[in-house]
């Protein structure tokens, strides 16, 4: 089975090293894909020194096009899964086995780490952990999948996943849109127990004001999703 880490990186030169080491050491024989976000630091230096694949966008295309170019290159590589794997650190490898189990068996088609499933580790400030709760019942109600973090980006997907991803992926704080896609396109999506921790370095672009905003543009996203609701009980075609 060949499997691909998609990890979207900007500015995350001082973090990389530890993280594309974490991901060799979690799953040995996994390929690691980094996509420069058009980093103004040394991000592809650093990524190509550690011996990973290198794709470098000309401008800051934000989360959902880095992540979307990593689905690209595994449809056009022919992988058979594909992990997304933060590039700050937060995000720990060695749970890739247990995301990817689910999905190289033929369970799901998407496998979400989950860090309210397990016990330990970071679990974001308050007021964002309200955040997500909304976001989870919000998901229930629109298109009746239950996920406790629809805004964990540790995600794995298999060939139909990486497919639809490779077509179609949202481009702005995409995590909780993409789950009601994967729904309508009927894939299969479960959630494992992960830990995640603090990122390593820097600090997080998205402010209260910015959660703020977070929350009113998916949920309004949300609503505009035609027929959220019609693949509630959808069985996926074999």
């Amino acid at each position: 089975m060949r499997l691909l880490a998609i990890v979207p990186a900007f500015n995350e030169a001082p973090s990389l090293p530890g993280v594309v080491a974490a991901i060799r050491a979690g799953l040995p024989g996994c390929d690691v894909c980094v996509v420069d976000d058009g980093s103004t630091d040394g991000t592809a230096a650093a990524a190509a020194g550690l011996g990973a694949t290198v794709l470098r966008c000309p401008l800051n295309l934000g989360i959902g096009g880095a992540v979307q170019l990593g689905y690209l290159w595994a449809r056009a590589r022919g992988y058979d899964a594909a992990v997304q794997v933060d590039g700050d650190g937060q995000h720990d490898p060695a749970f890739l086995p247990a995301l990817f189990a689910p999905v190289l068996s033929g369970e799901a088609d998407v496998a979400i780490g989950s860090r309210f499933l397990g016990e330990g580790g970071y679990r974001s400030t308050l007021l964002r952990r309200a955040g997500i709760r909304y976001l989870s019942g919000f998901l229930r109600l629109r298109c009746g999948v239950r996920v406790t973090d629809p805004t964990s980006g540790f995600r794995a997907a298999g060939r139909r996943a990486i497919a639809l991803y490779a077509d179609c992926y949202p481009p702005d704080y995409p995590e909780p849109e993409a789950i009601p896609l994967a729904r309508r396109a009927r894939l299969r999506i479960v959630e494992v127990p992960v830990r995640m921790a603090e990122r390593r370095h820097g600090r997080s672009s998205i402010s209260p004001w910015r959660s703020l905003y977070y929350l009113v543009k998916v949920s309004l996203a949300l609503l505009l999703l035609p027929g959220g609701r019609l693949v509630r009980n959808a069985v996926p075609k074999e």
